[in-house]
């Protein structure tokens, strides 16, 4: 159950004019969504706003048009599939007026279950509808993160950058296998090669030097279809969890992973859970994953950012 947090109250101002715009990804949860897409629609029309489909044949694009159209002048935008969809349109309306609404239709939905949307598509429509019949919005933080050269990107559940950012990078670089089996495959490569890497933390400033296998900040709690990674963190306190799991073996770790699911891997002798609103993160030879997709390489600042987004809920 969704606690009452401070994201609960409504956002001061009213919402800004103009359609609202839905980015929808007919691939999300290998499209098992896609046949209610005119349903979903349907129900976001019921608001009394125009609606307005945005068109895209690739992630890139995708996140483009979500620019594009904020840029225009939209009074809302909508992401229907799953994280990534949603990682996608968060770089649009981060920081922005532009209020927000998810709609889980993906494999990974945490972003949308974190905030405390409805894990069904259409009462997340619903849900989202009667936000903008009554003109309310409540405000979530994010996490704005900073890479080499300056580049800037938000993310709104958890920032992976141990072994399962690195499980990521290799399940992409592979051509086969197809599907989720790629992805079995390319855990036990990295657990074969595992090995604690060396880290460099500064939290709010403070330094401190790690030895981990799995490294994961949080502004929400769970992320990899409800895993509960950083299970305290709370996307409206401002700041953000890091869990940090040490010097795992092989044996170790494959026995902690499964406690991820209910959040009780916090208690491990090697686990260790910080708090803070500026984490600075380096180590050699690690790309992020931020909401499920691949992100920047180490070093990154991430700083919470408070309010940053408008939620139609």
């Amino acid at each position: 159950m969704h606690a009452v947090t401070a994201a609960d109250q409504p956002s001061g101002g009213p919402l800004p004019v103009g359609p609202v715009a839905v980015l929808a990804n007919p691939t999300a949860g290998r499209g098992r969504h896609r046949d209610l897409l005119p349903q979903l629609l349907e129900r976001l029309a019921a608001a009394g706003r125009p609606v307005r489909l945005l068109t895209a044949d690739s992630p890139a694009r995708a996140e483009a048009a979500c620019h594009e159209a904020v840029t225009a002048g939209v009074g809302a935008l909508v992401a229907v599939g799953g994280d990534g969809t949603v990682h996608r349109a968060l770089q649009a309306v981060a920081g922005t007026a532009v209020p927000f609404g998810p709609v889980p239709a993906g494999t990974g939905n945490d972003f949308v279950g974190d905030t405390g949307f409805p894990a069904d598509p259409l009462a997340a429509a619903e849900v989202i509808a009667a936000a903008l019949r009554e003109g309310r919005s409540r405000p979530v933080d994010l996490a704005s993160m900073t890479g080499p050269g300056g580049v800037r990107r938000w993310y709104g559940a958890v920032l992976a950058a141990g072994f399962d950012a690195v499980v990521n990078e290799r399940a992409n670089r592979m051509r086969w296998p197809r599907g989720p089996r790629r992805y079995d495959l390319a855990i036990l490569v990295e657990l074969a090669r595992l090995r604690p890497r060396r880290y460099t933390l500064r939290l709010d400033g403070q330094p401190h030097e790690v030895d981990a296998v799995l490294v994961a900040v949080g502004n929400c709690a769970s992320y990899g279809g409800g895993m509960r990674i950083c299970p305290d963190a709370d996307p409206s306190d401002g700041l953000l969890d890091v869990v940090v799991g040490g010097r795992f073996d092989r044996r170790t770790l494959m026995r902690v992973k499964p406690r991820i699911y209910a959040g009780s891997h916090v208690t491990h002798p090697l686990v260790r859970s910080y708090r803070a609103r500026t984490v600075e993160l380096t180590a050699e030879g690690i790309t992020t994953y931020a909401d499920g997709e691949r992100s920047l390489g180490l070093p990154v600042r991430i700083t919470a950012m408070p309010g940053a987004l408008r939620l139609l809920r």
